[in-house]
């Protein structure tokens, strides 16, 4: 208990920048009665209080206190049923068993995680057999051609994951409200999703996926591709064509640069295509790339315009909760929006217990993301996780990937 309440209270602490900070503010005090039991006391009610902190992993105090938190990040000491052997960024992670795991022993003497940025090396590697899974996803065609390998094992779930373009709104450009809906109409998703991923996603209207149907709400605002009304809405917010087939306004040309993850062969092409529909009404894309961690480093101090990546923005575990990602000032609010009253629904929604009433109010969240549209919101794609014939103990319903890999200790490899 003693770990756990060490977990909370350093989470909770905005002083050390934790990006889940946010779901544990509103804890009052922690104690430990006895060794085995916390009781959290709340400043508030809050509804997914026991849904998001039952998603931090508990530390070891005496390990994570004695080294802190940089370094723990690359000797981490938690409860799962794996403890680390190695760790080499961007090369692999390795981990053996833990023999006295609470729940038994795994049946795996160990897992490798080996860092692979192309989604086409991935695949071969599970064609293979050098590898048994693949965490990070992959291209629509090598994911249907392991859907219709009878060989193989594949789980096809819905995401809650948006696939989007998070951009900067204190931006020159990207600060206009009529920039941001145009670039909505002026982008065939309907394309996107039917061509270049082969039906094998749906449209997103906002930032919660159909798939959690208990708050989803289709009642938005919605953006079905029209170049005209984009150009209209341009025209009217006084961006005036230039000769060069880009808009102007007030001496700022209207472009800007997405900056996308290197080597990102799923989500790549997309970008492409985004900047080939926003050209013909007078918007200039230019894309570049970069790692992950440098892109987001900085989304977060506003130096960069525009990138393309998953993220969700509540529905995780079911929760509607997005405090995180879309309150003002939070870490992971990667476009830098700030709307009170959005961050208002947003308490309003966590001290709000009945479901109808919950339901409403995430609902006008979802209106104003759809108007407001401070990130492009694409689609949400069926994530496809997939497994080596060899690979045993695996569920018998369709799981997303976080849940299946959480099952990990009942793996075993038929040899």
């Amino acid at each position: 208990a003693a770990d756990v309440k060490y977990t909370f209270d350093f989470r909770r602490d905005p002083a050390n920048a934790a990006v889940i900070a946010n779901n544990f503010a509103a804890i009052a005090t922690t104690e430990t009665p006895d060794d085995y039991t916390l009781v959290v006391t709340l400043t508030q009610t809050n509804a997914a209080f026991l849904t998001q902190a039952g998603q931090a992993g508990i530390v070891s105090e005496s390990h994570h206190s004695a080294i802190g938190e940089d370094d723990y990040k690359a000797s981490p000491n938690g409860l799962g049923p794996f403890k680390l052997v190695e760790w080499r960024a961007a090369e692999f992670t390795e981990c053996e068993a833990f023999e006295d795991y609470w729940a038994g022993r795994p049946h795996l003497d160990g897992i490798r995680e080996n860092i692979v940025p192309e989604a086409s090396v991935r695949a071969i590697a599970l064609e293979t057999g050098e590898a048994d899974t693949s965490v990070w996803a992959l291209v629509t065609e090598d994911n249907v051609a392991f859907r219709d390998n009878p060989d193989f094992t594949t789980f096809i779930t819905s995401s809650v994951s948006l696939n989007h373009f998070p951009m900067n709104n204190n931006h020159p450009v990207l600060s206009d409200k009529a920039v941001r809906q145009a670039m909505m109409y002026a982008i065939d998703r309907d394309d996107i999703v039917d061509n270049l991923w082969q039906g094998l996603a749906v449209k997103a209207t906002a930032n919660l996926s159909p798939a959690i149907t208990a708050y989803y709400n289709p009642d938005v605002k919605l953006y079905d591709y029209n170049p005209e009304t984009a150009e209209q809405l341009l025209d009217e917010a006084g961006w005036v064509m230039g000769d060069d087939g880009v808009r102007e306004k007030d001496g700022e040309r209207c472009a800007f640069t997405c900056v996308v993850i290197a080597g990102d062969q799923a989500r790549g092409p997309e970008a492409v295509l985004v900047q080939e529909y926003l050209a013909p009404v007078g918007i200039e894309m230019s894309i570049e790339e970069a790692p992950l961690a440098s892109i987001q480093e900085g989304q977060r101090n506003g130096t960069i315009d525009m990138s393309l990546y998953n993220w969700t923005y509540g529905g995780s575990s079911g929760e509607p909760d997005a405090s995180t990602t879309l309150k003002s000032g939070t870490r992971n609010n990667w476009s830098l929006w700030e709307n009170a009253r959005v961050d208002e629904l947003l308490d309003l929604g966590l001290a709000e217990i009945d479901p109808e009433g919950r339901k409403e109010i995430y609902g006008e969240i979802q209106q104003i993301v759809a108007e407001e549209v401070p990130f492009l919101f694409i689609k949400y794609w069926d994530w496809f996780t997939i497994f080596n014939p060899r690979v045993k103990g695996l569920p018998e319903e369709p799981l997303s990937a976080d849940p299946i890999y959480q099952l990990a200790s009942g793996f075993w490899i038929e040899e």
